[in-house]
């Protein structure tokens, strides 16, 4: 899972999103609402307007409004929410015994103590996993996936990282590869520039 967080829902609804980003079903780049179209208009209207970023920005905005729905639909119908599904595929990921410090969860989930204990305490009503004192002792405590858990997560990463793979098929294997090294370099360039301004990045199911 990409260690996604968007908001906990994995939803976007565009209220916030630059000009040009999506404002509703159909609205993708056509017409006059193109990236390109709206960079000249304001070139047109307001010369010497900063517009350099436009043409990535919105298809950026864009690309996740359809990708967050896109996910959203998936995991309905696999019966699990963008919350657990993430804090399930950390502790999958983290390899057998498929188990991890609440600290740990944290910082690899990019959410706050606060968020991760909810999302634990949800999960373990749900007995897909269990909490148990750190043998190392203080007052660490070990999640851990449990069977039904695990299950689950394999069922999950299956379907979403399916669905996502097809959607991406558009591109070649080249052309993917060297738009994921242009999308990580620009992330991690703004990260250490601007650093994370909220804890609400997509799951990672990667």
């Amino acid at each position: 899972m990409a260690e996604p967080s968007d908001p906990p829902d994995g939803s976007t609804d565009g209220r916030n999103a630059p000009d040009g980003a999506p404002d509703g079903p159909g609205s993708e780049a056509l017409g006059d609402r193109s990236a390109a179209a709206i960079a000249a208009a304001w070139q047109r209207e307001r010369p010497g307007t900063p517009t350099d970023s436009i043409e990535i920005v919105t298809p950026i905005w864009r690309l996740a409004k359809l990708f967050a729905d896109d996910r959203n639909r998936v995991l309905r119908a696999a019966g699990i929410d963008a919350a657990t599904l993430d804090l399930l595929a950390v502790l999958r990921r983290s390899g057998a015994p498929y188990e991890l410090t609440t600290r740990e969860l944290t910082r690899r989930t990019l959410v706050t103590a606060g968020a991760i204990s909810q999302r634990v305490a949800r999960a373990e009503r749900e007995g897909l996993v269990r909490r148990s004192p750190d043998p190392a002792g203080g007052r660490a405590v070990l999640v851990a996936l449990t069977p039904d858990g695990h299950a689950l997560i394999e069922r999950s990463v299956d379907a979403v990282l399916g669905r996502e793979a097809d959607l991406v098929t558009g591109l070649s294997p080249a052309e993917r590869h060297h738009l994921a090294t242009l999308l990580d370099r620009l992330l991690t360039d703004l990260h250490e520039r601007i650093g994370p301004t909220d804890q609400t990045a997509p799951p990672q199911t990667k």
